[in-house]
């Protein structure tokens, strides 16, 4: 089981998304390739942004979503 839940890790990509305005992640799909696109750059060499003591990329990668330190752009904000 993944900690924090899909829907906790969804609540905190979109909070800064205002009342009105889509959100930037639909679906667990969004979470899933965002997280794993941020273990390959961990494994590749770049630094974890999170805090703590967990060991694994894909953990790494999910600890640092879920504490705000990567954001998930969407298609507008890509281009």
């Amino acid at each position: 089981m993944l900690h924090p839940s899909y829907s906790d890790l969804m609540k905190v990509v979109n909070s800064e998304v205002e009342i009105g305005e889509a959100p930037v992640v639909n679906s667990r799909y969004s979470i899933v390739m965002a997280t794993s696109k941020r273990a390959r750059q961990i494994i590749s060499g770049e630094e974890p942004l999170a805090d703590g003591d967990v060991q694994k990329p894909l953990s790494l990668a999910v600890e640092e979503l879920n504490q705000g330190k990567i954001k998930i752009l969407g298609d507008e904000e890509e281009a």
